[in-house]
């Protein structure tokens, strides 16, 4: 039944457009038939002496219209003249510019006595069209053509619009809605670790789904809540899951769909989405990468530039405050650059819950290798444990990269399945790019790439509390033209020994240069960058200097960003600058000192490396001997 209503008003749709499109042609024809052709004064006058012209009329004085005999019009077009007897006005032919209209006028004068012609001539100075004429000439067809708009416009919105009707739904919420109808799989099964996180977001979907648990003891509905944390965490998917769950509404938007070039489009957009909110009651709002309209008001440079941004986060902020406690109505929101939100926004009330999703730990690492492991097909030999210790510091974003990176270099070498040697290859593919076996290095350069990894691989073997070594590689990747791997030890608290002896273990290439070439190179540039902001953060950040003292300037508001002076004088500058200098040359001194007295075991790891081009942490057992401290991870290679 309702697929014929709508055929019947597509038909009736064509049979309108039809109509108006044989109105238009019509309009246009009559109009050609008036249009004269433009002619010179010669071509009149010869014309004119054949006796062909009725009469002529001159406009302005400038422009002259000719107008034949109607046998000699209908003569010269005889398809015109069949189906065109009853116009009785179209004798218009010819028209033509005139310069002295008295020298005109005589010449034609002359040529009435010399060919005894019956043409008449008529002047025309005042305005051609009158109000009237003109509605009769044109009228019709405006009105015909207001008809068909109106038309179009009821179509619109009947049928509630499609791509051509988006003009006007500018003001309209871009919100997609998830409900019992969608088919959401993603379920907190899915999100492995972010046990913490999980917990919060579970409480609220078991609020909306049973409110009289929480309110029986006069808890109230929290408004909103927040969550915070590097890209690629898992807060998008978190809030999927909770659609999954939740079996409410769910609106879905970014902070971005609220953003338009007209002014009080945001604004407008915020309207509609709590209204739709509300009457789909109880539900969920997401807003993902809240800060695109979140950031804090009136810190722009130029001013006046934010104003229709500012007024969106306005009318976020009295929408989400003006909810009363009975609208079951909850605001998650997603956001990395939380330093930068406006405090109203943050503030109880509004977003009631701080939900921080940080970086997944080892055992989360873990479970998240296991998240996206099932689709793959495994060898036997793929130690999860080995993988999970082996990406400090990856996000689950990150993983489930390797996971898919793995399988790629799986089938480009032909395999059945995935081993484990694959996921150490696109761990090394994702950290430091992809391996140029055909990037041509000089013998020389070759040996000092080989020396300088060496020497990182020397120090961080030798020193206590350096991160456990993995493997040393002079295969050029990215921009890298070698690398030495670590493992990094997870460890919350940080320690001045421990800070210290990773900037020796970085400064260990350059010295390894210097000792054996007697000078060195620009192959350094990344070392000595993560090494001063490493010396910087001692002294400036986390008080580890004895000189500065117990003093941090460090800015966790984010307040800095706009604020271009120093927090401290010039004085504390230069001893900033002194400290930072006497940590780098001595821990540059120290690991010169380290290898000159390990010498021979270094030039033995660089004559490997340049044979083997890979070294494993059992190469350098062979040569250095077992660590002389103890390791935390030597359970990972045994």
């Amino acid at each position: 039944m309702i697929n014929k209503k709508i055929k019947s008003k597509s038909n009736f749709f064509w049979i309108y457009a039809v109509i108006f499109a044989i109105f238009l042609g019509i309009f246009f024809f009559k109009s050609s038939l008036s249009n004269p052709k433009k002619i010179d004064q010669d071509t009149f006058f010869d014309i004119l002496s054949k006796g062909e012209v009725q009469k002529i009329v001159v406009k302005h004085k400038e422009t002259v219209l000719v107008y034949l005999k109607k046998n000699v019009f209908f003569q010269k077009n005889p398809n015109t003249y069949n189906n065109e007897k009853k116009l009785t006005s179209s004798l218009l032919k010819y028209e033509f510019e005139i310069g002295d209209l008295q020298f005109f006028q005589k010449k034609f004068e002359d040529y009435k006595k010399k060919y005894n012609l019956n043409t008449t001539i008529d002047f025309k100075n005042q305005q051609e069209y009158t109000i009237t004429k003109f509605f009769f000439d044109y009228g019709i067809f405006f009105i015909l053509l207001i008809i068909f708009w109106i038309f179009i416009f009821r179509r619109i919105s009947a049928t509630g619009g499609g791509p051509g009707s988006q003009i006007f739904n500018i003001g309209k919420s871009k919100a997609k809605l998830f409900d019992e109808n969608d088919n959401v799989k993603i379920t907190f099964k899915d999100v492995a670790g972010l046990e913490g996180a999980k917990e919060e977001v579970q409480e609220i979907v078991d609020f909306l789904k049973s409110p009289n648990r929480y309110t029986k003891l006069g808890g109230k509905i929290p408004k909103g809540a927040l969550l915070i944390g590097l890209p690629g965490t898992g807060k998008t998917l978190l809030a999927k899951a909770v659609a999954g769950e939740a079996k409410v509404p769910f609106f879905s938007l970014s902070g971005s769909d609220f953003v338009e070039m007209f002014v009080g489009v945001g604004a407008s957009r915020v309207r509609d989405l709590f209204e739709k909110a509300k009457d789909k009651s109880p539900c969920i709002i997401f807003i993902d990468e809240i800060d695109a309209i979140g950031r804090s008001r009136g810190k722009s440079s130029i001013a006046g530039s934010n104003d229709e941004r500012e007024n969106t986060l306005n009318q976020l902020l009295t929408e989400m405050d003006g909810f009363e406690t009975n609208t079951n109505v909850i605001v998650l929101a997603a956001t990395n650059r939380s330093d930068i939100l406006d405090k109203a926004l943050l503030r109880p009330g509004r977003f009631d819950r701080t939900i921080i999703v940080d970086l997944p730990e080892l055992n989360e690492r873990k479970e998240i290798f296991l998240v996206h492991l099932k689709r793959l097909i495994l060898s036997n030999n793929v130690d999860i444990d080995f993988l999970a210790k082996q990406t400090p510091g990856f996000s689950g974003a990150d993983i489930a990269n390797i996971c898919n990176e793995s399988a790629l270099i799986a089938a480009r070498k032909n395999r059945s399945k995935i081993d484990n040697q694959d996921f150490i290859d696109a761990i090394d593919r994702i950290v430091c790019g992809l391996e140029k076996k055909n990037k041509i290095i000089k013998p020389n350069e070759k040996k000092r790439i080989a020396y300088h990894e060496a020497g990182h691989a020397t120090i961080s073997w030798l020193l206590e509390h350096s991160s456990p070594f993995v493997k040393v590689t002079i295969v050029p990747r990215g921009r890298t033209l070698g690398a030495a791997w670590y493992l990094p030890e997870e460890r919350q608290l940080t320690t001045v020994e421990q800070m210290k002896d990773e900037i020796c273990t970085l400064l260990a290439g350059r010295s390894a240069e210097e000792i054996i070439f007697k000078n060195i190179s620009t192959g350094a540039l990344n070392d000595l960058e993560r090494v001063t902001k490493q010396a910087q953060s001692m002294v400036t950040i986390f008080g580890l200097n004895d000189r500065i003292g117990n003093v941090s300037y460090y800015d966790s508001t984010g307040e800095d960003e706009f604020n271009f002076s120093k927090p401290y004088s010039e004085k504390t500058a230069q001893i900033i600058d002194e400290e930072i200098s006497k940590i780098i040359k001595e821990q540059s001194q120290r690991a010169k000192d380290i290898l000159k007295n390990n010498e021979k075991k270094l030039s033995i790891l660089a004559n490997q490396l340049l044979e083997k081009e890979v070294l494993f942490r059992e190469d350098l057992k062979q040569i250095f001997g077992e660590r002389p401290f103890p390791d935390e991870m030597n359970e990972v290679f045994n």
